[in-house]
């Protein structure tokens, strides 16, 4: 039963394209989350009929965030909700979801390379129907709206099991668990020559790649060890926890050192990587050498048409 519960306005909520973010604390206080999301489905002129997806980073509240949400969607008459295993799914796997299932939208659960834990941060964004974040003017008329609120929707509902892949409903409200990892991978097979890299590794080919405890972590497992057959053990950090294992998941030479000093060792691997909280930034070091972000997507532009998606060249790149 959807039920309609009265609110004030907060102030203070202005999302950049990079969403809305906060201590954990303030999220976690009542209705700040529930404010913010109604005002991003007033935003979009509502969420009737509307099929969205929903993830995170995994950091602390991601969770409880989740379910929040879906409560939510289900009481502004969505009719379908996509949500990762466990609540996660990275930033770029949430917008193929979203593209790939033609969603109205997605509300990703990150606050980046930000670190987590109830004392740190936490944050929101919502990404629209192309898969890309939401422009300058939506994220206003979402502002505008946090200023006027004065209800929001939900429904009274048991919490959804985000462990069992499957389909249960909410109210009207189909909710679908989905893997993580499974769809983003069938993508990433059609974009890379995965038999070149299969064939790379099994000639000796060596990879340390740190997922710094984020997102990333099942992803890498999945592509780079099981997929690639890169050796067991290339991936360290590789289980996401809620605050990161108590570290800064931005892959820069001060918070992966333990990767930087690999990396400038007589032990050092042939390439050596890492990623951010929400998978959606990463460093690329070589074996004794520290490459700027700068250089390394150089190096992917000039070398772009040996993947087969783009084989005849690349309109642009976009670097954060």
């Amino acid at each position: 039963m959807t039920k309609t519960i009265q609110t004030t306005s907060i102030e203070g909520q202005l999302p950049g394209t990079s969403g809305l973010r906060k201590k954990t604390r303030v999220f976690m206080e009542t209705p700040y989350l529930e404010n913010f999301i109604q005002a991003t489905f007033d935003a979009i002129g509502g969420g009737v009929g509307k099929t969205f997806v929903v993830g995170g980073d995994g950091r602390y509240f991601n969770k409880d965030a989740i379910q929040t949400i879906i409560k939510m969607a289900a009481g502004n008459g969505a009719s379908g909700v996509i949500v990762g295993q466990n609540g996660i799914l990275s930033t770029p796997a949430a917008s193929h979801l979203i593209r790939l299932n033609k969603a109205d939208g997605g509300f990703i659960l990150s606050a980046s390379h930000n670190p987590g834990g109830i004392d740190e941060d936490f944050g929101i964004k919502f990404n629209a129907q192309n898969g890309g974040p939401a422009p300058e003017s939506l994220t206003a008329k979402i502002f505008e709206a946090t200023k006027t609120i004065v209800q929001y929707k939900t429904v009274a509902s048991d919490d959804v099991d985000l462990s069992k892949i499957g389909i249960t409903r909410h109210a009207d409200m189909q909710i679908q668990v989905v893997d993580a990892v499974t769809d983003y991978q069938a993508l990433m097979e059609t974009l890379f020559d995965f038999g070149a890299i299969r064939a790379l590794f099994a000639g000796g080919f060596t990879m340390c790649f740190d997922a710094m405890h984020a997102v990333t972590g099942p992803y890498a497992t999945a592509i780079l060890e099981d997929t690639l057959g890169a050796v067991k053990g290339t991936v360290v950090n590789g289980i996401p926890l809620e605050d990161f294992g108590k570290g800064h998941p931005d892959p820069n030479p001060i918070w992966a050192k333990d990767l930087m000093d690999l990396m400038m060792s007589d032990a050092s691997p042939d390439i050596g990587a890492a990623s951010d909280g929400d998978g959606d930034r990463n460093m690329i070091v070589g074996r004794g050498a520290y490459v700027t972000p700068s250089d390394s997507l150089a190096i992917l532009a000039a070398n772009a048409h040996l993947a087969p998606a783009y084989a005849g060249g690349l309109a642009g790149m976009l670097g954060e």
